[in-house]
């Protein structure tokens, strides 16, 4: 659809928001700014209204989390979210509304979903290394658990960003924010491993120094790994409904149950709207090195 196509139903959904909905001023901004958000995640995934599925919709949740927003407002923005799809459904732009089962979250409960240690290496058993789809996706597993990554950062990784020999990952988080975060032992062998398959792929121009691949020679869709993270629960009987963030959840989740400093896991996971510079200014990396050594199960021996 073209941008002129999106402006126009952009303002036709603003006017329905006012005249048939009869909402206020405050009430329309909120739910127009909502649409922009997921306007963008579409615009991100190359999708149409007409593309858009619960699977993206649950991906396009995660994401809000992934940027810590909280319960209550990713709830509203979900209000937001189904409010606009019907309206496309009642206009005759989509004949399905993929949000209709899109879950709220139930407010004042738990933090999103993590995985016990033994539910992540259940997932990973299920897995069939011998193909180089299966290491690579065993690895990208591994790696997202092991470094608390966000998908986003996973999926646009180089090998430029490897200093392995160091025992860290360059990655570029939200606004372009550069951050080292410590990679296991585990994860490093994963790569290895997944490196002999890399070698032999014929990346696509433009993709010759991204790490992980798809079968096109193209960077790894988000959605693709969405899917292959479902599948491999599903074989591996864990009934939680995750995704690629419950990966990090787990992460940040499992080192403060073992006694990791709040401030290092912060600075981990790229809360911190502070430059990499900046970061190892005020603490060093070694400690943060050392603290995921010391907690993270990965590194257990």
């Amino acid at each position: 659809m073209t941008a002129e196509g999106k402006d126009n139903i952009a303002y036709k959904y603003r006017n329905y928001l006012v005249l048939e909905r009869s909402l206020s001023p405050n009430s329309v901004d909120a739910y127009t700014k909502d649409m922009a958000k997921l306007l963008s995640f579409m615009q991100d995934e190359n999708l149409t209204y007409r593309d858009v599925t619960l699977d993206y919709l649950q991906q396009f949740v995660a994401q809000l989390y992934d940027l810590g927003i909280n319960a209550r407002s990713v709830a509203r923005i979900i209000s937001g979210i189904k409010s606009f799809f019907n309206f496309l459904l009642l206009d005759g732009y989509i004949e399905a509304d993929p949000s209709e089962l899109l879950e709220t979250p139930k407010i004042g409960l738990k933090l999103p979903t993590f995985l016990t240690i033994d539910e992540i290496g259940a997932i990973q058993k299920a897995i069939d290394v011998s193909t180089k789809e299966g290491q690579r996706n065993r690895t990208i597993i591994e790696v997202l658990y092991s470094c608390g990554l966000r998908i986003s950062e996973l999926t646009n990784m180089k090998f430029s960003d490897l200093f392995l020999d160091e025992g860290f990952i360059k990655v570029e988080g939200k606004g372009s924010k550069q951050r080292l975060v410590p990679i296991s032992e585990t994860a490093i062998a994963e790569l290895e491993n997944y490196m002999h398959y890399r070698k032999q792929q014929q990346p696509k121009k433009g993709s010759e120094n991204i790490i992980f691949l798809s079968n096109r020679g193209t960077a790894i869709s988000r959605i693709m790994v969405f899917h292959f993270i479902k599948e491999y629960a599903a074989k591996a009987n864990v009934k939680k409904n995750i995704s690629p963030h419950t990966f990090r959840h787990s992460f940040a989740t499992h080192l403060l149950e073992r006694g990791a400093n709040i401030r290092a896991i912060q600075l981990m996971l790229g809360h911190e709207k502070i430059t990499t510079t900046e970061i190892y200014t005020h603490m060093d990396k070694e400690f943060l090195r050392q603290e995921i050594i010391e907690h993270h199960p990965r590194n257990k021996r």
